[in-house]
């Protein structure tokens, strides 16, 4: 059972200096937040046990393995019934060109952002993945043209 934590500003240090290098060393963890070992140990462990850091992974870059095209795609299905929504997300998990996936409000069902190398690429999916997943009714494509702010965590 997770218990109710407040965050100080030595957590919120900790958090951040994590969020920036998951590899972080505890002795240097420890200088870079102003505590000795024991404590800095202390605090990391109570704060991945109460749900704060969830896990410990590299940054890949995206353009070098799946490409430099990031296409915003808003998906509408032809039913929201539980059989429609949970076959969608069963499929769409199976796309390795999809980066991220969203259930929205508003005008589409879903949110997602594809990476891919090329416009070949992304007719493909579109073509041999995205518009053969079944339920699938509306399709609306937007490119990226520039990446202005990429955050992998909130700002503390």
């Amino acid at each position: 059972m997770t218990r109710e934590l407040e965050l100080d500003r030595i957590d919120i240090k900790i958090l951040r200096e994590l969020s920036k290098d998951g590899r972080l060393g505890w002795k240097e963890l420890a200088e870079r937040i102003d505590l000795t070992l024991t404590p800095t140990l202390r605090r990391v462990k109570r704060l991945e046990d109460d749900g704060f850091i969830r896990g410990y992974c590299a940054q890949l870059d995206e353009t070098r393995l799946a490409g430099g095209i990031s296409v915003f795609v808003a998906v509408s299905l032809d039913k929201q019934s539980e059989d429609t929504i949970s076959g969608f997300e069963e499929e769409i998990g199976l796309a390795p060109e999809v980066m991220s996936c969203f259930m929205t409000t508003g005008d589409a069902d879903y949110n997602l952002r594809v990476v891919v190398k090329d416009l070949d690429a992304y007719h493909h999916f579109l073509t041999r993945t995205l518009t053969r997943i079944p339920g699938v009714a509306n399709i609306k494509s937007s490119f990226a043209l520039k990446t202005v702010l990429f955050r992998s965590a909130p700002l503390l």
